[in-house]
């Protein structure tokens, strides 16, 4: 049989395995990732009742099944909402890899141990599997809920935690000692790459995309954005980041397009199959003789491993602010050893400085926290709630509102005039600043030698010349960019001046900064590609002093890149809006209060069908209905006497506990949850509104019940309310508000103004 057909026979007996065992996985309700590692250990080498012609191209594919999981976790999880979990995130993962670390040096010497063995231990545990979670997450419907951003937010910080740790551990194995400088300069190119990446990625793709959307059939989008993935992986892999970074870095850029959820949709099936194969190569790694023999090193490491991480990742949940139940459900869903376990444990072996039986140790350990995963995660809700019940109120209610009093003192500073002109000067500058650099390293590295293939008949000189003025030319739009001062800068510059006189003196030392940033990174281009004395040298720094000064003076409103990025980056959160104006507005200014929306489609056969909302049992539980879609007709804001028929869309509200109660209530007389944004939105011609309002002594709310105000027949409704940092999910009609309550509103915009324009004349 040719190789090619031994590689087919191989993969049929895999995928035949595979489905066999997760048929019966399901059968006994069992996670599918169970069945993967079964279906593995079975036609794996160890066991012998299968023998596969080429292991080694086994691997490969489940190499491309990582990059296929890491590539739908990037269109499932963009950079924008990792920045919104950003700092949470971070802390998340510092507090947790640097615990784990400590734990890894400390059992590494109980066990006996090199130090050197005991620190690539260390560097090992620190390492979550972030294609085992998102399998278990999928499988298990949980990938929407509150807590599921914060937990791959971190992942993501974890990978690339992964990358600058291999490069610490390769250092210290080859000189045996911790080189500080190789370290930073890792940090840098990683942070460098990604920037320039996602800011090239998301300026151009979204725009190429869009300009050939008519020609983009389910097909054709297919090979499209696959195809980008594996360019990305490609160039990943070749300036030295692993393969998994670049799918999810594309995966990240492709997700704030207008086609992400649709190249989502049509990846499932390909990521599902190139993902099964990666979780049965991992089960082929078992190997019996070796658990038998290192039963108890592989014990000990197992049990540090999982209390460890559940530990050290519910504190530096608790300590980001996150609240108790994310901090429980975090800890308990990344207790398990990743595939960057496995590359580190190997590169120590190949390093010479692991002996080889610690390679099928680790294996031994991941797959069974692997396998225990699934198991873990289930276990999180009732702990979460048994940790509830047990720990003093003072402390759950101290933990839940850290986050909201964050959010609060960040609120109270958004005004700050210089705070939003220096974000906006740091970004700009950062922005244009690092394009710019990736212009003067790409010339650096490849304009000599494009210049000799292209002009081989020219002299060195003019050649220097062309591959200065091209590369110059190409910097002008960013040099541009980076010294304008137009939109908010402008509008908030304008401000400053008029607050202050001294000010125009701080803004004028900030406008030099950047105008000398430019400076030098022309002057590095023009001295890199030319061999200058002192006084030319002098002389490009004076010209180029001038011709910024005129590049700044004739681009003050040229900001045509700038917005075309925002426009791109913007993009999907705007289609959001417009086909679902509720969901968005409640998501963006309430979900970081742990309030989220949710829209069911009620049964045929309910009996609450024809009733009014006023007789349904679930607004005791604290729910509420925001919007009744039925048919072509919108229903926005309902009263008490609105009938529910058969096939309406309910918009609910409420928090996580809330919702689940209505569930619930209504059990077996719904049709279909859409957590998402979904077609049950359609746009209004009114948009939907969410609106805080802090009551005063004077307000309309002061002393008074949503009862006695009638904000729904006005179509108007409450959300919650935030009293002394607790917050009140849909309060019950008679909860009477008071001063210092800062209570978020809802409704149509011109039904919402009206309604406190009426309150704001009843104070005057």
């Amino acid at each position: 049989m040719s190789e090619q057909l031994n590689l087919v026979k191989d993969l049929a007996v895999i995928l035949i395995a595979a489905g066999f065992f997760t048929l019966l996985s399901k059968a006994l309700k069992q996670p599918l990732i169970l069945g993967y590692i079964i279906a593995g250990f079975v036609v794996g080498p160890h066991l012998g009742l299968i023998k596969l012609t080429s292991t080694e191209a086994v691997h490969q594919w489940s190499e491309i099944g990582i990059i296929f999981l890491l590539f739908a976790l990037g269109l499932e999880f963009s950079f924008k909402k990792l920045l919104k979990v950003g700092s949470g995130a971070m802390t998340m993962a510092g507090v947790k890899c640097v615990g784990m670390f400590v734990v890894g040096l400390l059992l590494g010497n109980i066990m006996g141990w090199t130090p050197m063995e005991s620190i690539f231990l260390g560097g090992l545990l620190s390492m979550s599997s972030t294609t085992v979670i998102i399998k278990s997450y999928d499988d298990m419907g949980l990938k929407n809920k509150p807590y599921a951003p914060l937990i791959f937010g971190s992942l993501v910080v974890e990978d690339l935690i992964a990358v600058l740790l291999m490069v610490l551990l390769s250092t210290l194995a080859v000189s045996g000692r911790f080189e500080g400088a190789k370290m930073a300069v890792a940090l840098g190119r990683l942070v460098f790459f990604l920037v320039v990446w996602f800011l090239v990625g998301i300026y151009l793709i979204p725009t190429i995309l869009r300009k050939v959307k008519k020609l983009l059939n389910d097909e054709t989008l297919l090979i499209v954005a696959v195809g980008l993935c594996f360019l990305m992986v490609a160039i990943a892999d070749s300036v030295g980041f692993s393969s998994a970074l670049g799918a999810f870095v594309m995966g990240s850029i492709l997700a704030e397009t207008l086609e992400g959820e649709r190249i989502e949709h049509l990846l499932t099936q390909i990521k599902n199959l190139f993902g099964a194969i990666f979780f049965v190569s991992v089960g082929m790694m078992v190997d019996p003789v070796v658990i038998g023999q290192q039963w108890l090193p592989i014990l000990l490491i197992t049990v540090f491993a999982m209390v460890g991480i559940l530990i050290f990742s519910s504190a530096g949940a608790l300590i980001s602010g996150a609240g108790l139940d994310t901090a429980v459900h975090a800890g308990f869903s990344l207790a398990q050893l990743g595939e960057f376990a496995f590359i580190i444990a190997a590169l120590g072996c190949n390093m010479g400085v692991m002996r080889d039986f610690i390679y099928p140790v680790i294996i031994a350990v991941s797959v069974i926290t692997t396998f225990t995963t699934p198991y873990m995660i289930k276990a999180a809700d009732p702990v979460d709630r048994w940790l509830n019940r047990i720990l003093p109120d003072s402390f759950i209610n101290r933990v839940n509102r850290s986050s909201t009093e964050d959010y609060l003192a960040r609120s109270q500073d958004e005004n700050s005039h210089w705070k939003t002109y220096l974000q906006k000067y740091a970004l700009r500058v950062a922005m244009y600043g690092i394009l710019l650099v990736a212009i003067l390293v790409a010339s650096n590295r490849y304009g000599d030698k494009l210049c000799a293939r292209f002009l081989p008949d020219i002299g060195t000189v003019p050649r220097d010349f062309i591959e200065a003025g091209l590369s110059f030319l190409a910097m002008v739009p960013l040099l541009s960019g980076m010294l304008r001062t137009g939109g908010k800068m402008k509008t908030e510059r304008m401000a400053l001046r008029q607050e202050r006189h001294a000010n125009g003196a701080i803004l004028f030392a900030l406008d030099i900064l950047r105008i000398l940033a430019a400076i030098a990174i022309v002057t590095a281009l023009f001295v890199e590609i030319f061999d200058v004395s002192w006084p030319v040298l002098l002389m490009l720094l004076v010209a180029s002093g001038i011709a910024f000064l005129l590049i700044r003076k004739l681009s003050r409103e040229d900001n045509s890149l700038e917005e075309r990025f925002f426009s791109n980056l913007d993009a999907t959160e705007e289609q959001e809006r417009r086909r679902a104006p509720v969901t968005a507005a409640v998501r963006e200014n309430l979900e970081k209060y742990n309030v989220h929306i949710e829209a069911v489609t009620l049964s045929p056969d309910s009996p609450f069908a024809g009733q009014s909302l006023r007789l349904l049992p679930y607004r005791r539980k604290g729910a509420n209905i925001l919007k009744i879609k039925r048919g072509t007709q919108s229903i926005l804001i309902p009263d008490g006497d609105t009938p529910i028929f058969p096939f309406d869309t309910l918009i609910a509200v409420g928090t996580e506990q809330q919702l689940a109660d209505f569930h619930e209530i209504m059990d077996g007389h719904l049709t279909d949850v859409r957590p998402r944004f979904s077609d049950a939105e359609d746009a209004e011609e009114e948009p939907f509104v969410v609106r805080p309002v802090e009551v005063t002594p004077t307000s309309v709310f002061e002393g008074k019940s949503l009862r006695e105000l009638q904000m729904r027949s006005a179509g108007c409704a409450v959300i919650c309310y935030l009293r002394d940092g607790k917050l009140v999910s849909n309060p019950s009609p008679d909860d009477a508000f008071r001063e210092g309550d800062l209570v978020w509103t809802a409704g149509g915009s011109r039904n919402l103004e009206a309604f406190l324009r009426q309150s704001a004349a009843a104070e005057k």
